[in-house]
């Protein structure tokens, strides 16, 4: 993963903090706790407050922050000539969220049927029927929910956003003020922080206590995030201004979460602090998972196995392989016990077993889910 900063100017490079972000995270983490072991007693806690109704339309949603972390958390950085600034509240920003133009919003909310050509971006599924089918045969490969909501986004965006604000609005209400009040003084102190160092260090050094997977290259043009995501963008961009922004979460770890779409101003989000994990495992069975895990193609099946159940024919489109070599590979990682298997209706679905890898260690854990 790659963000071209040829030309940036110093004062393009910007820390803040974002509520709409951190409430994305927030969501993921009650979504799939096995993702963040460190939050079990949070989100379990969380989770048993919640009013039926609201759990009912969080599940309803669920795809924009399981499975992706859908770009509609930070609208800052779709919004043409808005400079790259948060919003102070979770209010202000889900004003920025409404500025956003319905085709923008519509791709985003979308990514989850979309992750294939999520870098090289495309005409709006609003505007092109291509798109639009295609949108709708991936969703529908997805469940009955994922269709349902792409249906309704399709035909009447401005009540589907209107659903999704209130919807925010009510997790506000139910829990999130609290924790935003909780962890926003250590956000904003790290932003502070890391800004000092950026003024007194340079970006090698503060990109390296951002996080150990950031780098920048011996010209002062490019810098990497060692993920097994593959894509690029530039800071330079005509449409949104130059710049970069950089957003702590306290709820993020072990995602390093880049914006990389294009037309819109790159972000990384970056955990603060990681826990500590469990992980003891029988000698023979370790090295049985261990040597499963070693080939590079099957780590980077486990990087969607770990965000969701995917059928072979999704595997294999996405990475550009045939079925029978998925077939082969997810038979391997099957036979070690890190994959599950589920039939719904025709489609046959595999997905990794997140808190079995976690006792593997967090080295890979957080490799695979970076």
């Amino acid at each position: 993963m790659s963000i071209d900063i040829t030309g940036l100017p110093a004062e393009g490079v910007v820390f803040g903090t974002s509520p709409l972000a951190e409430l994305g995270v927030c969501l993921h983490a009650l979504a799939e706790p096995g993702h963040h072991p460190g939050l079990h007693g949070w989100a379990t806690a969380t989770a048993a407050g919640l009013q039926p109704d609201l759990a009912d339309r969080l599940h309803e949603a669920e795809f924009l922050w399981r499975t992706t972390f859908s770009d509609v958390f930070m609208p800052f950085a779709g919004l043409t000539g808005g400079g790259g600034g948060t919003g102070e509240t979770l209010a202000d920003e889900l004003d920025l969220l409404d500025r956003l133009d319905d085709e923008r919003f519509v791709s985003a909310a979308l990514e989850f049927t979309c992750v294939s050509c999520y870098s090289t971006g495309g005409p709006s599924p609003l505007s092109d029927p291509a798109r639009r089918e295609r949108s709708l045969e991936l969703a529908a490969g997805r469940g009955p929910r994922q269709l349902d909501f792409t249906r309704r986004l399709l035909d009447d965006p401005a009540a589907v956003r209107t659903w999704i604000r209130r919807l925010f609005e009510d997790c506000d209400e139910a829990f999130f003020a609290d924790t935003w009040r909780r962890v926003s003084p250590r956000l904003a102190a790290d932003a502070r922080h890391k800004t000092e160092l950026l003024r007194h260090k340079g970006l090698d050094e503060t990109l390296r206590a951002v996080s150990p997977a950031l780098s920048v290259d011996g010209n002062r043009t490019r810098i990497s995030a060692d993920k097994l995501a593959v894509g690029r963008t530039t800071a330079i961009d005509p449409a949104v201004g130059a710049g970069l922004t950089l957003i702590p979460t306290s709820f993020g770890w072990p995602h390093l979460l880049i914006l990389h779409a294009p037309g819109w101003r790159p972000v990384i989000h970056y955990p603060v602090g990681s826990p500590e994990l469990p992980g003891a495992s029988p000698v023979e069975l370790l090295t049985l998972r261990m040597e499963a895990l070693a080939h590079p193609m099957r780590m980077r099946l486990c990087r969607h196995l770990a965000r969701a159940a995917h059928t072979t024919s999704e595997l294999a489109d996405t990475y550009g392989i045939t079925a029978p070599e998925v077939s082969r590979h997810l038979s391997v990682l099957k036979r070690a016990g890190l994959v599950t298997t589920r039939r719904r209706g025709r489609y046959v679905l595999h997905q990794l077993d997140v808190t079995l890898v976690a006792r593997l260690g967090s080295d890979f854990l957080e490799t695979v889910l970076r």
